[in-house]
């Protein structure tokens, strides 16, 4: 029998693609199975198609903040909470400021999860112009003591999203490379749009792979006593 539903998560895309909006909404509405929680997407209006350099990740904050907002103001849906999804989680403090709801970003969420009781964990991704500012986000949570760093992919990112079986190779190389050169006991899959990809690796490999649109459910769930913390 199934749970109905008590209300929605709105799923904020901060890039333009809106297949990757749907991916990631399907992979959050899964992780939301018999909560009584449905999730709604929405895509940027604007902005690149990947966020890929600190400049693109800055200008996506007002997009995001927009396209929340407008969803937000739909009468006809029941907003619980909202998950911004990229991993540098563009907008997310702002909007949890001015709205009375919890605001849950994929890379805070990750962060938590992979850092809790003070393990050693590190990131695999593929957009090494984000590394700094991975790294100032591991910072602003707190968890710099254990975290071993960001490795990356060989290929560009754009490269990867046109060939998923070369991006699940590299990024699987990039997980092994953090667990076996920097002893990391957990690894985040740093990137909404590396979400089927985090999934596939976390299926093959034995090191705990952190997947950030669950992580972000997850702390959903608990931000709205669903769960236990």
């Amino acid at each position: 029998m199934s749970t109905p539903e008590t209300g929605s998560v709105l799923l904020v895309n901060p890039n333009t693609n809106r297949a990757t909006t749907e991916m990631m909404r399907a992979l959050a509405a899964r992780s939301f199975l018999g909560s009584g929680l449905g999730v709604d997407g929405v895509t940027a209006a604007a902005g690149p198609s990947m966020l890929l350099d600190p400049a693109a990740l800055k200008e996506s904050e007002r997009h995001v903040r927009d396209a929340a907002l407008r969803a937000l103001d739909d009468a006809d849906r029941r907003y619980l909470a909202v998950i911004v999804a990229a991993i540098g989680d563009p907008g997310r403090s702002r909007l949890d400021e001015e709205l009375d709801l919890p605001v849950v970003g994929i890379g805070q969420a990750a962060i938590r999860a992979a850092g809790r009781a003070g393990r050693r964990f590190g990131m695999a991704t593929s957009t090494p112009q984000l590394v700094d500012s991975l790294t100032a986000l591991v910072a602003e949570h707190g968890m710099s003591e254990g975290f071993t760093g960001v490795r990356l992919t060989e290929s560009e990112p754009l490269v990867l999203a046109a060939d998923p079986e070369r991006q699940f190779a590299e990024l699987a190389a990039a997980v092994d490379r953090c667990t076996e050169a920097d002893d990391a006991d957990a690894v985040i899959i740093a990137g909404g749009p590396l979400s089927e990809t985090a999934r596939r690796i976390a299926e093959a490999r034995t090191c705990e792979i952190v997947e950030p649109i669950p992580s972000a459910a997850g702390l959903v769930l608990q931000e709205l006593h669903l769960v236990e913390a």
